[in-house]
């Protein structure tokens, strides 16, 4: 089990072969900058799509080898995103991620039913990872970019997952607290009903390949003095993996309150659910963000 993402980079490294990743539109700094990182740490083999003089100038002026990278001359943003899904779909790549293209646009070519990325049934979600210095491991968080009011089925989609990035990062056995306003089991809160539902499935079988409890507020999630001072008894409580949130709203809250009031935490995203795993973070997010989803995207890949 990891418990910080220099321990992924670590693992990554050392593995003989490298998945390769397409960056979309890569034609900014962090998203050079972080794909530089990757490969010179041995986790990636990196192809950037877009204008290669602008490329070649973003290189020139961060120091960064142009000669590392496979670059595909596409000199508009949405042809360039297309040309690196298609790509994809080719085979050419293990991981897609987004440069300095708009979020919708590179979205809407993942969800082209013709030539995206999207399985038959598929549901799409956004798994995150958090290294906060104040928790004792890694979390993983969903859904706080892709779903607004995910139902109970979407729900056990996005449990599984979680529950599949997590076993990627070497938990062969997640504890998943499923989040609502309380611990208590109350029926005119749709999260506690449909977190109670949910940890019954797992418990029954019906959801393989973890733990579960619910509902549960997250301080009894996270942290076990509160676990014991509410005399909460649970497998998961105070020890938490993954955290799923029962709507967009606290979900995405929740991870910028860790990005913006929390000292020193580091943190990465992705989409799940399409072909391959997409790096999803957003144009201003710094260099080590998108280095830190770079790192889980490979680890999920198949």
């Amino acid at each position: 089990m990891f418990t910080k993402f220099e321990d992924i980079f670590a693992e990554l490294a050392g593995r003989g072969s490298k998945k390769r990743m397409i960056a979309a539109w890569a034609v900014d700094g962090h998203t050079i900058s972080a794909a530089s990182r990757a490969v010179d740490l041995g986790m990636i083999d990196a192809t950037l799509v877009g204008d290669e003089n602008i490329i070649k100038d973003v290189c020139e002026k961060e120091g960064i080898d142009y000669g590392k990278f496979t670059v595909i001359h596409n000199p508009a943003e949405l042809p360039a995103v297309t040309q690196a899904v298609t790509m994809v779909n080719q085979g050419m790549g293990d991981i897609l991620m987004k440069g300095l293209c708009s979020t919708d646009k590179f979205m809407r070519a993942i969800l082209n039913k013709e030539t995206g990325l999207l399985p038959p049934k598929a549901v799409l979600s956004h798994v995150a990872v958090l290294e906060n210095p104040n928790y004792h491991k890694l979390l993983f968080l969903s859904d706080m970019a892709v779903i607004p009011a995910p139902d109970l089925k979407q729900k056990q989609a996005i449990l599984g997952y979680l529950v599949n990035t997590a076993h990627a990062m070497g938990i062969a056995m997640p504890k998943v607290a499923l989040i609502a306003a309380t611990e208590q089991m109350l029926p005119a809160m749709p999260a506690c009903v449909e977190a109670a539902i949910l940890a019954k499935m797992v418990d029954r079988g019906q959801i393989k390949g973890c733990i579960a409890d619910g509902p549960l507020a997250l301080d009894v999630a996270v942290d076990m003095e509160s676990v014991e001072i509410k005399k909460v008894v649970s497998p998961v409580a105070g020890d938490a993996d993954c955290l799923l949130f029962p709507n967009i709203e606290s979900a995405n809250v929740f991870y910028k309150t860790n990005s913006k009031l929390a000292a020193d935490v580091k943190q990465a995203g992705m989409v799940v659910g399409a072909k391959v795993p997409c790096v999803l973070s957003s144009r201003a997010d710094s260099i080590e963000t998108k280095l830190n989803s770079i790192a889980i995207a490979a680890m999920s890949a198949k």
